[in-house]
């Protein structure tokens, strides 16, 4: 490791990745912020996650950087040179192994500027000749939860030991009552959410499965449900509702980052796919299950007190098929294994347990 020599005041940290990678980095700026508590930390972001980001606890200010691999005209990143360079860092902070933002603190000559060894992958990348310091990443990462890789950036640099948990801002009262009144029309009964669909065809749990849990559940406890995600989500949303056969409200799209998070603290329960949503639900202690794919739970547990991951471990797993290409499509074992008794039972466990 490296030790603390300097006590940095101005530190960009940057992650140009997605909802649930940006909300577990959280945890290791936490940490950062432990360790130097008078720093101003900025965070580079893309667009997409800036309610999770703005005005976060743990950073003092954002700039956001919309990336595209391929749109990013020179001109553009020029100009967020000028911009990086006129904020003077006297350290930056790589979450990614990304060339482009890398690139951008090389050229607007931030004086130390570190990253990892590896963090998603353990292919080796050219990345690293723009940092100043690269931290060996040592683990397994297949076998480490993100987020501890995160940190591990972070010990690894500063020498320091510890462990924190990912963090969001609170969400605002108007949030909170704007939820609120949406809850209010099933009045005393168990509040339930359903993330359904995933960002790929191998996170996605089966329909039937989702059908068979919602069911049981309503059997049971005559529970009011509602499924949230992306705009994008809606029509598959739809047909999934369409096959339970049971009034489901479908919130997909109708709500901000913020607005989910204020939603997911007022449940009873959500069952979920593997999503940037159940990352989202962890931080707000809602009682969560999770079922997982393709994807390991030992690297993407959302990290809660009150949460339970369903896998079934295949031998295959984890694994970057697409969907058509996976050997046991058009059922594929990780998905079709994970049952819907181990989701209800865990289901009815919290449930009863309120």
């Amino acid at each position: 490791g490296f030790e603390i020599v300097t006590m940095y005041h101005n530190i960009l940290v940057y992650a140009m990745v997605n909802l649930g990678d940006v909300i577990l980095t959280t945890s290791a700026i936490a940490l950062l912020k432990k360790i130097y508590p008078y720093a101003r930390i900025t965070m580079l972001s893309r667009p997409i996650v800036r309610e999770v980001i703005e005005h976060n606890p743990v950073i003092d200010d954002v700039i956001l950087f919309d990336y595209r691999a391929k749109k990013n005209s020179m001109g553009k990143m020029w100009d967020m040179v000028k911009v990086l360079r006129a904020r003077k860092f006297d350290l930056a902070v790589s979450f990614d192994r990304k060339l482009r933002p890398a690139l951008l603190c090389w050229l607007a000559g931030i004086p130390v500027r570190i990253g990892p060894s590896r963090v998603f992958d353990d292919k080796p990348s050219r990345v690293t000749w723009l940092y100043t310091h690269t931290v060996p990443i040592t683990h397994n990462l297949d076998d480490t939860l993100q987020a501890e890789t995160y940190q591990e950036i972070i010990r690894g640099f500063t020498g320091v030991t510890g462990h924190e948990r990912p963090i969001l801002p609170c969400p605002t009262a108007e949030q909170q009552a704007k939820m609120a009144e949406i809850l209010s029309s099933s009045g005393e009964k168990r509040k339930i959410g359903l993330c359904v669909k995933g960002t790929f065809g191998l996170k996605t749990w089966p329909k039937e499965y989702f059908v068979e849990v919602v069911r049981a559940l309503h059997a049971r406890y005559d529970a009011a449900f509602y499924v949230t995600g992306a705009p994008g989500d809606y029509g598959y949303a739809e047909e999934v509702i369409a096959a339970i056969g049971l009034p489901v409200e479908n919130l997909c799209g109708k709500t901000n980052l913020m607005e989910l998070a204020a939603f997911y603290e007022q449940l009873d329960l959500l069952v979920s796919v593997d999503t940037g949503g159940a990352h989202i639900a962890a931080v707000t202690g809602v009682p969560l299950v999770v079922m997982f794919g393709c994807t390991s739970p030992r690297r993407w547990h959302p990290i809660s007190d009150h949460a339970m991951a369903f896998t079934s471990n295949e031998p295959c797993c984890p694994c970057s098929y697409a969907e058509m290409d996976c050997p046991t499509y058009p059922q594929p074992d990780c998905l079709y294994h994970v049952t819907p008794d181990e989701v209800i039972c865990a289901s009815i466990q919290y449930l009863d347990a309120r």
